[in-house]
């Protein structure tokens, strides 16, 4: 009868430490994928190209605008080729109308959603 205590008391301390491995181990992956997030955003930072808004046309294709010092530019990217389709003034990138979705609800932000789905519950 001893036997079997001990030997479920070892099955229990091996199951615990098992865990506490397996924690320490999710852990350490945690620290590294933010630690080599860090890195390659420090060191892929650039202060003249950012890319502003990108349109998946099919799934390989897309549209983006890209600013490039002071001009914005339209360009077209797919499996192998990039290509210019327009050059844009800052003035012009304001007039381009923000996208609305399926729910007359400008794709801003989830609050704004969330508030616009908030009005139209019935109240209590």
């Amino acid at each position: 009868m001893a036997v079997v205590l001990t030997s479920s008391f070892e099955n229990i301390l091996r199951l615990i430490s098992v865990l506490v491995i397996f924690v320490f181990v999710l852990f350490l992956t945690y620290i590294t994928t933010r630690w080599i997030a860090n890195y390659q955003k420090e060191h892929s930072f650039n202060r003249n190209l950012e890319v502003v808004e990108t349109l998946k046309i099919t799934p390989n294709k897309y549209i983006q605008i890209v600013r490039a010092g002071e001009e914005y530019l339209v360009i077209a990217i797919g499996k192998d080729e990039v290509q210019l389709l327009t050059r844009l003034t800052k003035e012009q990138l304001a007039e381009v109308p923000v996208p609305v979705n399926t729910m007359g609800v400008s794709a801003d932000s989830f609050k704004d959603v969330l508030e616009s789905i908030k009005k139209r519950l019935p109240k209590k």
